[in-house]
C-alpha cells in the first residue's frame, strides 16, 4: 500500500508546473529630504547611500518591512517601509504600503515554519525552511526532535514538495523526501545500541494563509526506515504548526 502511495506521489511531483510570476518595478519619486539606503533588508546593515528630494527610485522586491530599490545611476540598496511610505506616485499622489496580501503569500519564494505532533507515539519538533522554484514546485530541510517514553533521537530531511493549487484559501500539498533518523535508547540496566539509518518519506498536507506573512500548515507523513535486518521499519507521524514567508 505504502509504495502504491509513493508510486502516485512521484507522479503527480512530476507534473507540470507553472513559471515562477515576477511583478513589474514601480518608480516612486522622494518627498522627503532623502531616504536611506541599507546593504540589506534591515537597520543593522549600514547605510552606503541617500536619495534625495526629487530623485526617483525603482522599486523591485520586498522582504518584510524592507524593499530592494534602485536608483537612475543603477545604485541599488534597501530602503525601509516607513521611508516609501513618504514618496509619491508618478501621478503625485502619496504611495501606499500595504500589508502582505495573498497575492503575496501565492508569490512568495521562501517559507520558514515550526511544527509539532507525534512521531509513531513520541512526540516531535520540527523546524524546516523552503525555496519555491514556482508558484507550484519548491524544496524543503528540515530538523526534528523526537522524544518518547523509551526512546529519543534527532531526524534531518529534504523534501521536494507540490502544491498544485496555490492560489486556494486551504491548499493541498505533497511531498516526497528522504534523510537520516538516529534513535537512542533510553536503557538503563543494560547497554542499548544507537541507530542511524537513512529514511524516505511521503508527505501529504493542508496549508491555509490567515494574514500578513503568516499561514498555518497540517500534515501526515509516511517513513520507512532502512535498518541493517532484513525488515524495514514503517513509521507514522501527524504534525502542525505555524510559518512565515518572504
Amino acid at each position: 500500500m505504502k509504495k502504491a502511495i509513493l508510486i502516485v506521489a512521484l507522479a503527480c511531483c512530476c507534473l507540470g508546473a507553472n513559471a515562477y510570476g515576477k511583478r513589474a518595478p514601480y518608480i516612486v519619486e522622494i518627498a522627503d529630504p532623502y531616504i536611506e539606503l541599507h546593504t540589506g533588508p534591515g537597520k543593522g546593515f549600514p547605510i552606503f547611500h541617500v536619495v534625495e528630494r526629487g530623485e526617483t527610485v525603482e522599486v523591485h522586491t520586498r522582504r518584510t518591512d524592507w524593499f530592494r530599490v534602485s536608483t537612475g545611476r543603477d545604485i541599488e540598496g534597501w530602503a525601509s517601509a516607513a521611508q516609501l511610505s513618504k514618496t509619491l506616485n508618478p501621478d503625485g499622489s502619496p504611495t501606499e504600503i500595504q500589508d502582505p496580501d495573498r497575492d503575496d503569500y501565492v508569490r512568495r519564494n521562501r517559507e520558514f515554519g515550526f511544527q509539532l505532533g507525534d512521531f509513531d507515539g513520541a512526540s516531535i519538533i520540527t523546524a524546516y525552511g523552503a525555496y519555491l522554484f514556482t508558484d507550484n514546485l519548491s524544496v524543503e530541510l528540515s530538523a526534528s526532535d523526537i522524544t518518547g517514553d523509551f526512546s529519543s533521537g534527532w531526524m534531518l530531511g529534504i523534501d521536494l514538495l507540490h502544491q498544485p493549487f496555490p492560489s486556494w484559501v486551504v491548499s493541498p500539498f505533497f511531498a516526497l523526501g528522504t534523510g537520516m533518523i538516529k534513535i537512542e535508547p533510553k536503557a538503563t540496566l543494560v547497554q542499548a545500541e544507537d541507530r542511524t539509518n537513512q529514511q524516505a518519506h511521503v508527505r501529504f498536507g493542508l496549508r491555509s494563509h490567515v494574514g500578513r506573512r503568516f499561514l498555518l500548515r497540517a500534515e501526515y507523513t509516511s517513513y520507512v526506515v532502512f535498518t541493517k535486518t532484513d525488515s524495514n521499519e514503517e513509521l507514522d507521524a501527524w504534525t502542525a504548526g505555524f510559518s512565515f514567508f518572504f
